[in-house]
């Protein structure tokens, strides 16, 4: 093993991204590629899971050489591979494992199972010297929660999602008005457009708590469609399609809803633990900008620092599994080739 400067080769099947990068530790990423399936799962809407395990089967082994090219390295130089078993689902964490422990059995590497989300924890750091003890809030299409984080690796969730992920109700408020998948960065264009005006004050569901709610914001943006006869719900077809200020209004004050629903946990949060010194924003939602700007405020009135990703960190991507994996490595927590995909992250 090289000890002066380890290589690690991270790859991330989790959904329906196909990625491999390489990370050396003391220099930061070396390469970091990655696949992205939005194309073959708009027509449905939403990811299909069938589909997105035969892309990775299809993908995986072009990805993975071409990480290796880029970072000018190759499998022998490589110390670990990390590998993201789970949450994520099953057929294309399969594909990812599978063939990380074949990589890891023909070069007798040691192998680094690392948890879909833990990477997103700490992907904001993998650019950024963030401060410890901190808050993270992760959001994507599969989850939504809230992390209490005191040092590499040692961290504690404080709050989840109780349904629908914030990322899931942005596709599915998307498609309530006939936006294309995926909705999100479509929406927040549309609430820029609107200049992120409440217009429409969807029902906050603030409470005591932690966790996090959106199936209720779906239901209320549903309901007002509804009211207004825009919406058919025995065809569940947007009627409305000729109505453009509706639908910015509606995506206006949906993303504005988030972003007071987001803000109040996470001010509650900082009550609770006052002694974070740092708030970060992670995961596929952190892309948006509108998100970021309310984040950054509630940090700045409680005189903390506040770090998202750069874009390409954002959504899922194998990066963040190698950065995981080289503070694993330092700890020596490997894996054996037995270790079994974890759909639900347990």
């Amino acid at each position: 093993m090289n000890t002066t400067s380890p290589l690690i080769l991270g790859i991330e099947t989790s959904c329906d991204e196909t990625a491999a990068a390489v990370y050396q530790v003391g220099f930061g990423v070396r390469s970091s590629l990655l696949f992205t399936q939005i194309e073959l799962h708009r027509p449905y809407g939403g990811v299909m899971p069938e589909v997105a395990s035969r892309s990775h089967i299809e993908k995986i082994n072009h990805i993975v050489e071409q990480a290796l090219a880029n970072a000018s390295t190759t499998l022998a130089a490589i110390d670990a591979i990390a590998v993201a078993t789970g949450p994520g689902l099953p057929g294309s964490l399969l594909v990812g494992t599978c063939f990380a422990k074949a990589l890891a059995y023909e070069s007798k590497k040691p192998l680094i199972a690392i948890n879909h989300i833990e990477a997103h924890v700490f992907s904001p750091l993998i650019e950024n010297t963030v401060p410890f003890p901190h808050l993270c809030l992760t959001a994507s299409g599969g989850h939504t929660s809230l992390f209490y984080v005191e040092d590499f690796g040692t961290y504690s969730r404080i709050g989840t999602t109780l349904d629908d992920s914030a990322g899931e109700a942005f596709d599915k408020v998307a498609k309530l008005v006939g936006l294309p998948y995926p909705g999100g960065p479509i929406i927040e264009q549309l609430a820029r457009q609107e200049h992120f005006k409440d217009s429409l004050h969807y029902p906050r569901l603030k409470k005591k708590s932690l966790n996090f709610s959106f199936s209720g914001l779906k239901t209320a943006v549903l309901y007002d469609l509804i009211e207004r006869g825009a919406f058919d719900l025995k065809t569940k077809t947007f009627l409305a399609t000729d109505n453009p200020v509706l639908i910015r209004m509606v995506a206006s004050s949906f993303l504005v809803c988030v972003g007071d629903i987001f803000t109040d946990r996470i001010a509650q949060a900082l009550a609770l633990f006052p002694d974070c010194k740092a708030l970060t924003f992670a995961g596929g939602v952190s892309c948006n900008q509108y998100l970021n700007d309310r984040l950054s405020q509630i940090a700045n009135k409680h005189q903390i620092s506040f770090f998202s990703p750069a874009k390409h960190y954002c959504t899922d991507n194998a990066a963040m599994v190698a950065f995981v994996g080289s503070f694993k490595m330092k700890q020596g927590c490997f894996s054996p080739l037995s270790v079994d995909i974890k759909p639900q992250g347990e």
